[in-house]
């Protein structure tokens, strides 16, 4: 399993982190996701053999946020 954690703008209410670990939870090879409000960051767990980090930070994209910065481990 991989880890990224992507530094998002903006995030500004709770619907915020509701629709992101959603989407995240219920995408193919995400293990889990959770959205830190107040650092404005997510965090997933994801298989690296269904899916890697840009295709990740695409989807948040998608969803109307700008990610800043992302790092994979």
């Amino acid at each position: 399993m991989s880890k990224a954690v992507f530094q998002l703008e903006p995030l500004t209410c709770p619907s915020c982190i509701k629709k992101i670990e959603s989407k995240l939870s219920k995408t193919v090879g995400v293990d889990s996701a959770a959205v830190l409000f107040i650092s404005r960051k997510v965090k997933a767990v994801y298989d690296e053999s269904q899916i890697n980090a840009g295709e990740l930070e695409e989807i948040i994209k998608k969803l109307g946020y700008e990610v800043l910065s992302a790092k994979v481990s």
